[in-house]
């Protein structure tokens, strides 16, 4: 017998490959309601991938060796983005340095990945959830069950931006694969209207989205391995780029010194043995005297390192930080 990952037998992939063939490929004329049309091909998510053309005669091991060659090909689109990403950190840099906000706006995987980046930045970097924020197509419903209709509503992306008083201080992020979701060009023209910074995330180049904002960002992931089925290179990518972008504004902000998480908020244990260990590592003392400064400081790593680098006391501490806008790095 084979090994179990490997499948079927070589009769039963001669069997696949066989059907395969007869079937009608993606270009095949397509007939209905008594005329002939073509099937689309406008977005290049929405095409058929060569490379998985057979993917379903496929055994296990095969059929995960094709998502993970696919998957690696993420980075490198990437990559070729990273001038446009860096225009993206730092329209996101001026925008928080003058009292603004970063607001995510997608449906579907777009939207929940915003979501995701969003909230991780309070615990991650100590900042207020009003500043980094998510919004998606069809509420928080959308985050557990899918509300595909949700993101056809133009009106909805505007009016949904509008609830969150978007306005020239503001960044919107707006995300989507295929780039033609109404509800997120809708949200983007609305930011636009507001005069807030504009940038899009998508993996069609030349689609309607990357008309709609001043920034685009477009790395070209291709067709995917499942046709259509953006949640996985197109989603990928758009994680890469959003943990790019929050990490990067934060760096620039003084929320991270060298490459410690000073602004982490120790709300569990995990988190508080990382704090102590953040101060123990750049003060040199040992973890009991890191714990104390910790809990003098009311558990705010910057404060408490302050204390530990400087041998003030939790005031003093306080006014230095607040003197130097919180940057460690300026206080070196």
């Amino acid at each position: 017998m084979p090994p179990e990952g490997e499948g079927r037998s070589v009769v039963s992939h001669a069997r696949a490959r066989t059907a395969a063939r007869k079937r009608p490929s993606s270009s095949a004329i397509l007939k209905f309601s008594g005329r002939k049309r073509r099937s689309s091909t406008s977005a290049i998510t929405e095409r058929h991938n060569p490379a998985s053309r057979e993917w379903d005669a496929g055994g296990t091991l095969a059929i995960l060796r094709l998502i993970h060659a696919q998957d690696a090909r993420v980075p490198a689109a990437v990559q070729a983005q990273i001038p446009n990403i860096a225009r993206a950190v730092d329209a996101a840099v001026r925008a928080l340095r003058r009292g603004g906000r970063i607001i995510y706006v997608g449906a579907g995987t777009s939207g929940r990945l915003g979501v995701l980046d969003a909230a991780e930045c309070p615990p991650t970097f100590g900042v207020s959830p009003q500043t980094v924020q998510a919004v998606i197509a069809g509420g928080p419903r959308a985050l557990v069950q899918a509300v595909e209709a949700a993101e056809d509503d133009r009106a909805q992306g505007r009016r949904d931006l509008a609830a969150r008083k978007v306005g020239p201080r503001d960044i919107v992020i707006g995300l989507s694969a295929s780039g033609r979701t109404p509800y997120t060009l809708g949200a983007l023209a609305y930011a636009r209207s507001r005069r807030a910074a504009t940038v899009a995330i998508t993996s069609n180049p030349g689609s309607p989205i990357t008309r709609a904002a001043r920034i685009s960002i477009v790395p070209p992931t291709g067709p995917e391995i499942l046709a259509g089925s953006t949640r996985m290179k197109a989603a990928l990518a758009q994680k890469m780029i959003l943990h790019m972008i929050s990490t990067s504004v934060m760096v620039r902000l003084g929320h991270v010194y060298k490459n410690y998480m000073v602004g982490v908020r120790p709300t569990n244990r995990k988190l508080v043995e990382r704090a102590v260990n953040i101060l123990a590592d750049l003060t040199g003392v040992n973890a009991n005297s890191a714990a104390r400064a910790l809990r003098d400081s009311g558990n705010d790593v910057k404060t408490a390192f302050v204390m530990l680098r400087r041998g003030v006391n939790l005031e003093a501490a306080r006014d230095l930080l607040r003197r130097h806008g919180g940057d460690l790095r300026a206080m070196d």
